[in-house]
């Protein structure tokens, strides 16, 4: 259980650390071709959440791997649930109807969380 969850865990905070530092460094037309939907929110709103999904990444695999404050690694995976259900309301509202990814990534920091339990 614990290999699992290092590889689940470690492949989701690669994949939230990369997209989280893209949205903090690159320009919304550096942006656009990735994500379509970076026009329809400010840019200091993309920022903040390159910098959660940044900071989420790291509470995957900083607390497991310390012992300090463990109970942070489910509560990360919870916050990308939550994250990528509110990211699937902005694909639907909008033009950009692939959800597929972010599916994806709902189970995949579900599966997390039950791992997390575990640890």
């Amino acid at each position: 259980m614990n290999i699992a969850y290092w590889l689940v865990a470690g492949l989701l905070a690669l994949f939230y650390f990369y997209a989280g530092t893209l949205k903090v460094i690159r320009s919304r037309d550096h942006l656009r071709s990735m994500m379509a939907w970076v026009d329809r929110i400010p840019l200091p709103a993309l920022r903040a959440l390159g910098t959660v999904e940044i900071l989420g990444a790291t509470g995957l695999l900083l607390p497991p791997l310390t012992g300090i404050a463990p109970s942070l690694a489910p509560a990360a995976a919870v916050g990308f649930v939550l994250l990528q259900t509110g990211a699937i309301a902005v694909h639907l509202t909008g033009e950009d109807r692939r959800v597929a990814l972010n599916v994806g990534l709902i189970a995949t920091a579900a599966v997390t969380v039950w791992l997390a339990t575990g640890l």
